[in-house]
């Protein structure tokens, strides 16, 4: 195998592995930006949460065919339930009347990658604590000058499959084959920080103060290279676990590329 340059750091309280990427000229973000934690083919009867950015705002969103693809609004979350098979356009909206929009489609295909059942059960585990992570994430981002990251759902499963792992220093194998095992072959950064916690802390005001705090977790977070963002979090007892990732375009995964 060819010889992947890779950097590792270590640091006080966390840890932050970023692989090197080749640098390349960064698309034009649209003005509102769509996602679907689930990815873009759904099953009927499959529920995915919308992730929708830049944060901060208020969306009206709307479905072209909701007998395809109904959307609905959970307390600040807006989640795409797939009712029949077919393709609907999710259209969101702010009220400076920018829009953006994501096509979904609905089918009966297996999906490529087939969780186990223990896995089912925690990919989508707190996530209201991790959209709360994305969104102090890119707020961080927004006030050092560079673009917010929309959510990436293979990242996603990822982050949370290495945070159920429990681990206080970096897998970089490990990271990298979770990357790879749910769909993203290409390189990364992650953030990992661990730390006891109390029933009335704001887990995710913690984890990202952390990053914050240490000067090579925070340059992973802000870097302007990346182009999308999952993240973890696994709580046992008062310890709590969350790990970061950020896709960079045009790298590698020293174990995929």
């Amino acid at each position: 195998m060819k010889s992947k340059k890779f950097v590792s750091l270590l640091l006080t309280g966390a840890m932050t592995t970023a692989l090197l990427a080749v640098p390349a000229q960064a698309a034009e973000a649209p003005a509102v930006r769509v996602g679907s934690y689930k990815g873009s083919t759904l099953e009927v009867g499959e529920r995915s949460g919308l992730m929708i950015g830049p944060s901060g705002a208020e969306y009206t969103v709307t479905s072209s065919d909701p007998d395809i693809v109904a959307v609905e609004q959970v307390m600040t979350f807006w989640v795409a339930v797939a009712k029949a098979e077919g393709s609907a356009e999710i259209t969101a909206s702010n009220s400076a009347g920018e829009v953006g929009t994501l096509t979904l489609v609905v089918g009966s295909e297996t999906p490529a990658v087939v969780p186990t059942d223990k896995e089912i059960a925690v990919l989508d585990s707190n996530m209201e604590l991790r959209q709360e992570m994305i969104r102090l994430i890119n707020q961080t981002r927004r006030e050092n000058g560079v673009a917010e990251l929309p959510v990436n759902d293979a990242l996603m499963d990822a982050a949370q499959t290495i945070a159920d792992k429990r681990y206080s220093w970096h897998h970089t194998q490990e990271e990298c084959d979770a990357a790879a095992k749910f769909g993203y072959l290409g390189g990364f950064g992650t953030n990992l920080t661990v730390f006891t916690s109390v029933a009335t802390e704001d887990t995710a005001q913690h984890a990202v103060d952390n990053w914050i705090s240490s000067p090579g977790h925070f340059q992973t977070m802000i870097d302007p290279k990346g182009d999308c963002l999952g993240v973890g979090v696994a709580e046992i007892g008062t310890v709590t676990y969350c790990y970061m990732f950020i896709g960079i375009p045009n790298s590698v995964n020293p174990y995929y590329g």
